[in-house]
């Protein structure tokens, strides 16, 4: 019978401190810490020790060098729920190679846009191997096929090869860690570049400053590996902290989101993070019945970040666990992203979640944070902003308008940061890296947000970028799907999220149309809805406009904000027209 792996409670504690990745794990390799994997049921089915990790990843880097990659080549991993994913990462840590995470998620009947999307990123960071779980092997070979990779297979595949004799390289602190991609563009990838400098800073910082977090700690995660919150918090944080890591697959959660909250009372996890949906999805699966049987008082960090927060799921879930032992105050606001490795602030520990009430008025019209009374939450004149807590000490952080002054206090405007944990920039993109981030390394995040003090309150999470559900969609891909239908032309769609009543985003996609005939018009949003669905997994409302009307900048570009601020006016004049599968002019 398997048995996870236990505590630390052998080896000397050491949250940081690390030249780099591998160094940590040959430090915590001396232990009898590591990761386990459970099933779709719930049961324990693969343990990798940091030992057996470390050992196994010395082994598959001599491999990958016998074929000859040179140093810096990248290499692609399909970053499943599996310890393949550890392996492949860590053996590039040693054979001084670039590892690439790449999604593992693949829409119901849209094998052709995941094999897509495969591609474009192999392309994009210009993988010279890469490699996937038995599952997702098709999915892999057909993208790669075109591209001229040294090889592409399955673990089994690369476990047949020679070892080389070639010693190991010294790994600098400026060296590259990995590659991080963006979450939300298929069409446009852009591939994070970390290194090892900045990502053990981040994790150093996370354990001392952000979350305190000490050798009897334990984590839980359902995150996909190829996000920033799953493979920075989750993978490498219990690492380079010596902790024990449970998982069950995001698409086991997705099904069965209570394994989540028995994994945490059956290991006594006291770490785990999710975005607020992924908090929304447990409590509404909750049986009362079950209540009972978890003991969630060892859970003393709940994070939530990924996307603006919404604090009322939050008080639900911790109301339909209350007498499971959740303490509220476990939530820990926090605020991150990709380009900075992780985190950038949390909120106090043991405080729980907090909130801004201030004026919608002056947010919407204004940018100014006015402050109402606590009691007005509910006022339909007010907005609620969840408190992010302070930055983290490395980090200089500035709120600034449009054309880079610093704004006063509770006054919105761009977060830019400046500090070690900053990517290097977009790997082999100059043009993308130079419109964030600046010469003398301040990096603009292009969210939006006010001070409170020392306190961040994140107000929109990007100008044009859509959050659905935790995932990040660029309306780019959306009009470039509509523009590939006959009868619309290219530049004629526009896309943007808007608030529901239930306080998530709702994908808007407004297209320009000559069509005049009701059922082609009928059938031309049908196929535009069937096949957004398709690409992306999500529900879109489509908007059907006259000719000439989206509006557009002097240069020729779409204005986005304006066809969103368009777009809410005409459903404000006719709620009617504005509904699923609107045929509006």
């Amino acid at each position: 019978m398997k048995l996870p792996t236990g505590p630390n409670d052998t080896l000397p504690y050491r949250p940081g401190d690390f030249k780099n990745l591998a160094e940590a794990l040959e430090y915590a390799a001396r232990g009898k810490t590591g990761y386990n994997f459970y099933d779709a049921r719930g049961k324990l089915n693969a343990v990798l020790s940091y030992r057996e990790l470390c050992e196994r990843a010395k082994t598959l880097a001599r491999r990958l060098l016998a074929l000859r990659c040179e140093r810096g080549d990248r290499v692609a991993i399909v970053a499943d729920t599996d310890p393949i994913f550890h392996e492949f990462f860590f053996a590039c840590q040693y054979a001084g190679l670039i590892p690439v995470a790449l999604p593992a998620g693949v829409q119901m009947g849209a094998r052709s846009v995941y094999v897509d999307q495969l591609r474009r990123m192999l392309q994009s960071c210009g993988a010279r191997v890469a490699v996937a779980p038995d599952s997702h092997r098709e999915f892999l070979v057909e993208a790669a096929a075109p591209l001229d990779l040294l090889k592409v297979g399955t673990a089994g595949d690369f476990a047949a090869l020679p070892e080389s004799s070639v010693e190991f390289a010294a790994i600098a602190g400026d060296d590259p860690a990995y590659l991080q991609y963006t979450s939300g563009s298929t069409r446009f990838p852009k591939g994070v570049e970390i290194t090892q400098d900045a990502v053990l800073t981040n994790l150093r910082e996370i354990a001392e400053h952000g979350l305190n977090i000490g050798p009897m700690d334990r984590t839980v995660a359902w995150l996909p590996f190829y996000h920033d919150m799953g493979l920075v918090g989750f993978v490498l944080q219990p690492l380079v902290c010596q902790l024990s890591a449970d998982y069950i697959s995001p698409r086991t959660f997705a099904m069965r989101p209570r394994l989540w909250l028995k994994l945490l009372s059956d290991n006594r996890g006291t770490l785990s993070s999710g975005p607020p949906f992924g908090y929304e999805l447990c409590a509404k699966r909750l049986r009362h019945s079950e209540e009972a049987s978890y003991d969630l008082s060892a859970w003393r960090a709940a994070c939530v970040g990924a996307e603006r927060i919404n604090p009322e799921p939050l008080r639900h879930f911790a109301r339909a666990l209350k007498s499971a032992g959740f303490d509220e105050k476990a939530f820990v606001a926090c605020y991150g992203m990709a380009e900075c490795a992780l985190a950038i602030s949390f909120e106090r520990l043991d405080t729980g979640i907090h909130v801004d009430v201030v004026r919608k008025y002056e947010m919407l019209n204004e940018g100014r944070a006015v402050s109402l009374s606590p009691d007005q939450e509910h006022s339909h004149n007010a907005l609620v902003f969840v408190d992010c807590g302070e930055s983290l000490p490395s980090f200089s952080l500035q709120i600034r308008d449009d054309n880079g002054q610093e704004v006063p206090e509770r006054h919105c405007g761009r977060i830019c940061l400046k500090g070690p944990s900053i990517m290097r920039g977009y790997f082999q993109d100059p043009e993308a890296t130079r419109e964030v981030l600046s010469e003398d390394g301040w990096l603009d995040t292009g969210d939006i947000g006010y001070r409170v003090g020392s306190k961040i309150f994140i107000t929109s999470r990007r100008k044009d970028m859509m959050i659905v559900n935790g995932r990040n969609i660029w309306p780019h891909d959306l009009e470039y799907l509509a523009e590939r239908l006959p009868g619309v032309r290219f530049g004629n769609a526009s896309a943007f999220s808007v608030p529901n009543e239930n306080f998530k985003e709702q994908v808007v996609l407004v297209v320009e149309s000559r069509q005049r005939n009701p059922a082609k018009r009928k059938q031309l949003v049908e196929d535009l809805m069937a096949r957004i669905q398709a690409h992306f997994g999500i529900r879109c409302e489509v908007d059907l406009v006259p000719p000439h009307t989206l509006p557009r900048t002097s240069s020729g570009k779409l204005s986005r904000s304006r066809a969103k601020a368009d777009y809410l006016q005409r459903i404000a004049i006719a709620p009617e027209a504005g509904s699923c599968g609107g045929a509006n002019g």
